[in-house]
């Protein structure tokens, strides 16, 4: 259920990839609008990102800056010059790995799964949290209901964490304003109330309906 977002401008390559990694039970998306990719990456939130060197109007240099600066997500690069000064840099900006094309598909499917074991497998228990019998994952940003996993967005996320951290007590809207503005991007009154709103459809999808309370003129909290 990992969430990868596919950054090429070979749109027959960026869809044999995405059907390569769906057939091995990811959740690929493709990058549409290559102008710029930070409000798919936004949107999508992805646990990996795949991101060919050579794109146009910036390179995926330019992209590996710029997600380093909001993100720590894993970042494997793609590109036909694969020498040693090009990986190099790559991992410089903070590149996690790299792979060269031609593409071979099992190989490539074989160095995301590493890549993905690495970053999120081996986390620690205090990465997972109880959200009222559910289990929640904080590195995959999922909840592990019965029915089947709830896959939070980062700002659901960082919502459903403050009030657990600080369950049984109200949480003031600005405090979970300014938790959010610890993202990228800013947060008003409307935007929390959207999020809330989100959360709390996943949460009643995950078994957990009326989870979080409103309390009025102040805030939210779990009880």
């Amino acid at each position: 259920m990992y969430r990868i977002l596919i950054v090429e401008d070979d749109a027959a390559l960026g869809g044999g990839i995405a059907r390569v990694l769906a057939d091995r039970g990811y959740t690929p998306a493709l990058a549409e609008d290559l102008t710029d990719i930070m409000p798919r990456f936004r949107a999508f939130d992805p646990q990996l990102v795949i991101l060919d060197l050579s794109l146009p109007y910036h390179n995926g240099y330019h992209w590996c800056r710029r997600l380093r600066e909001v993100s720590d997500v894993p970042i494997l690069f793609l590109s036909s010059s694969a020498d040693s000064l090009n990986q190099v840099t790559a991992m410089d900006l903070g590149a996690d790995d790299f792979v060269a094309k031609p593409l071979d598909a099992e190989l490539l499917a074989a160095r995301v799964q590493a890549l993905l074991r690495r970053t999120y497998a081996y986390r620690r228990a205090a990465d997972v949290a109880d959200c009222a019998g559910v289990p929640l994952d904080l590195s995959a940003g999922v909840l592990r209901a019965e029915a089947g996993p709830v896959t939070l967005t980062r700002n659901e996320l960082r919502i459903l964490q403050a009030l657990l951290e600080r369950r049984g007590r109200v949480v003031r809207r600005d405090d979970l304003m300014t938790a959010l503005w610890a993202t990228d991007c800013y947060v008003d009154e409307n935007t929390l109330t959207v999020n809330v709103g989100r959360l709390r459809k996943k949460l009643e999808a995950a078994g957990l309906p009326g989870l979080v309370e409103t309390v009025k003129g102040e805030g939210y909290c779990i009880r």
